[in-house]
């Protein structure tokens, strides 16, 4: 006779739960040592937690510990580790050693160190990493990571200005220019916070000296005679540096203005410059400062100032500073018509100020 689906399923359970009580009553002690070894495989410690017979010791960086040092500089470290063997312990650099980079070791029978020596010859970074091994037995390894900074000698020059690109600061604080970038150096000039037009005055700067990390010196152009005078100032007499990528050329001979921006020629036009008693004079000099709102049409709409002056007329107003300006006579132009300042006619001059800005250099020939 067949028994009904949960009735044969009651059956199996019944019989199921004897035959474990049956097995609990005959194998007792096997089980309960079974359980013991069960909780013993779970408390065994991974092979990497075991007790080693060599371990780092003082004064061992501690791993993935990081060391900046310069080129030709001298960089030296210490490993150490300890041991409960009678062997001696060797450190060995895992890949090697970067070029000219030795280690040194003194052993001992229970503690040994060795000292890393490198004077490096180039920069980058680089990956150390060395172990302590006895025998079969070693300690984790140690990887260090070395940034080497490029070799910084003093003093060093950087050039600011040339045919393409120029730079230029204000003086913001007055200041002597000496004949060299140290201030025991003999004095030039005195450079003010103004010009004679009572401007806010600037300068050119042509240079960049650092003579320690701290102290920094510009070369600049000087609004003096003789013309082309340069001098050094500190740092600190300068504000920031402004790059202007313009450069204005006259032409005594051919009284042609050219103007370009990277090099390219952007604006040309028919000039007029100084008598051949009043000359205007030769030489690398920039604009100094922009004018407006002249009540003499003699000047134009618009005038710039120079660094550039007269040899001859010492005695103007201000020491003779050589100026770029508009004029009411146009039909003078091109020529020698002037005092030795640049006339242009009043167009060509409004065309150039939207063109050329404040610092940029101005070569006469």
């Amino acid at each position: 006779m067949t028994l009904p689906f949960e009735r044969r399923r009651a059956l199996g359970r019944a019989k199921a739960s004897e035959r474990i009580r049956a097995a609990v009553r005959h194998a007792r002690v096997p089980l309960t040592l079974g359980a013991s070894a069960f909780l013993l495989v779970l408390h065994v410690a991974p092979a990497d937690a075991q007790t080693r017979s060599v371990v780092w010791a003082s004064p061992t960086r501690a791993d993935n510990s990081r060391f900046t040092v310069k080129v030709g500089a001298s960089l030296t470290f210490t490993l150490a580790a300890s041991t409960s063997s009678s062997a001696a312990i060797t450190f060995v650099p895992v890949s090697g050693l970067p070029t000219g980079a030795t280690v040194d070791t003194n052993r001992d029978t229970s503690e040994s160190r060795a000292v890393f020596r490198w004077r490096p010859t180039e920069a980058g970074d680089y990956t150390l990493r060395f172990v302590a091994t006895v025998g079969r037995d070693s300690a984790l390894p140690r990887t260090y990571v070395v940034h080497v900074t490029p070799h910084i000698s003093y003093p060093r020059s950087y050039r600011l200005t040339d045919d393409k690109v120029a730079h230029w600061a204000k003086v913001v604080q007055p200041t002597i220019a000496r004949s060299e970038p140290r201030s025991t150096a003999g004095a030039v000039t005195t450079v003010g916070m103004l010009t004679s037009d009572d401007t806010q005055n600037l300068v050119l700067v042509l240079a960049r000296v650092e003579v320690s990390p701290t102290t920094a010196w510009y070369r600049i152009r000087l609004a003096i005679l003789p013309n082309n005078s340069t001098g050094w100032v500190p740092e600190r007499a300068l504000g920031g540096l402004v790059e202007v990528n313009t450069h204005l050329y006259v032409d005594r001979k051919t009284h042609r203005m050219t103007l370009e921006r990277d090099g390219i020629v952007v604006f040309r036009a028919a000039v007029g410059v100084g008598k051949p008693y009043w000359p205007t004079p030769r030489g690398e000099f920039y604009i100094r400062d922009k004018l407006t709102r002249f009540d003499d049409p003699l000047y134009g709409p618009i005038a710039f100032g120079t660094s550039a002056r007269s040899p001859i007329l010492t005695d103007w107003p201000g020491g003779g500073f050589i100026g770029i300006h508009g004029t009411n006579q146009p039909e003078l132009l091109p020529g020698n018509v002037s005092h030795g300042c640049i006339r242009m006619r009043n167009a060509d001059i409004l065309k150039l100020a939207r063109l050329i800005k404040v610092g940029t250099p101005v070569t006469i020939r």
